[in-house]
């Protein structure tokens, strides 16, 4: 994955926020609409591609097309690197592979030490039972 390519191959789209504002709220696109296609895309190779389809596969559109909006700040300058930012997390996090969990098994000491603790407990409990009568 190069970081640069695919800053490159970003396209970013200025909009009015929505919500309240004031005076300034009409006139000021602020918020960004970042979009990435991940079909197109020349930085990212066949594999990272596919690892991309299984694990954001819920944020793509139909077109294959990652789409990511930020309208936290009053700067337009500001809001497009902070998208940047969560577009560049976003990948990395997806890129990564996962290491195999491999099975264990409980040292003999450890199981010792729960089957005690099983026991202990036990004991504690039918004694707070009543007393039997004999």
């Amino acid at each position: 994955m190069n970081k640069a390519q695919l800053i490159q191959e970003l396209t970013f789209k200025a909009v009015r926020s929505s919500g309240a504002g004031g005076q300034h709220v009409n006139k000021v696109s602020t918020k960004i609409d970042l979009s990435f296609s991940v079909e197109e895309s020349n930085g990212l190779t066949a594999i990272e591609k596919e690892r991309l389809y299984k694990k954001i596969s819920h944020r793509l559109t139909k077109e294959g097309v990652l789409q990511m909006q930020c309208d936290e700040t009053r700067s337009q300058h500001r809001n497009k690197e902070l998208a940047i930012t969560r577009f560049l997390s976003l990948i990395e996090d997806a890129l990564k592979v996962k290491k195999k969990r491999r099975k264990t098994k409980p040292s003999r000491s450890s199981i010792e030490k729960r089957l005690k603790h099983k026991k202990k407990n036990a004991q504690k409990k039918t004694n707070r039972g009543k007393p039997q009568m004999d």
